[in-house]
């Protein structure tokens, strides 16, 4: 399970967390973009809104809200996701908000790199960010690494004239998590 660019033609896993926008809300139910997943709707059932009983669906959920849900079932033949909101608790929405901010920031950090190459922010996934993804499980965590260590890329094996780039961006545009010296 991997945060980071997904097609339309993949499908989150049962029991993943996802970041949602609510679409359209009915009384039974709201229906939900999956941000994650290009072209991916979801569904809440309203008996998934909340533990307590439900007056006003519309007290829990609105149309452009942004929700952490948890996967139930994915039926990929009828291409239905059902959601639960109310399987979420406050710290694992907060620690997926986090992620997904990350990957946000690291896909534009992707593509002043690929400006600064010359090349299309696709051409760049075909060429290493997919391979990115699987070494190090994020992309915000490939950047991480460059900083703290610029021999990482190279260690894991990573070689071409956009290494240098890409460490020269994580450089600019991320903290070092290491402790600065006192002066």
């Amino acid at each position: 399970m991997k945060a980071g660019k997904r097609g339309e033609y993949e499908w989150p896993e049962e029991g993943e967390l996802v970041v949602c926008t609510v679409k359209n809300v009915k009384n039974f139910g709201a229906f939900v973009a999956l941000d994650e997943y290009d072209g991916k709707e979801g569904f809440i059932h309203l008996s998934e809104v909340s533990s307590g009983w439900i007056k006003y669906i519309r007290d829990y959920v609105r149309e452009g809200q942004k929700l952490v849900c948890k996967v139930l079932r994915v039926d990929r033949d009828k291409g239905h996701i059902d959601l639960s909101l109310k399987a979420v608790n406050e710290h694992q929405k907060r620690e997926k908000i986090q992620e997904w901010k990350n990957e946000q920031k690291a896909e534009k950090l992707l593509s002043i790199v690929a400006e600064r190459l010359g090349k299309p922010v696709d051409a760049l996934w075909q060429e290493f960010g997919y391979k990115l993804l699987d070494t190090f499980g994020t992309l915000y965590r490939a950047f991480e690494e460059c900083v703290m260590d610029e021999g990482a890329l190279a260690a894991e094996g990573f070689k071409g004239d956009w290494v240098p780039v890409f460490i020269l961006v994580a450089k600019e545009n991320m903290r070092s998590r290491r402790p600065r010296p006192a002066s």
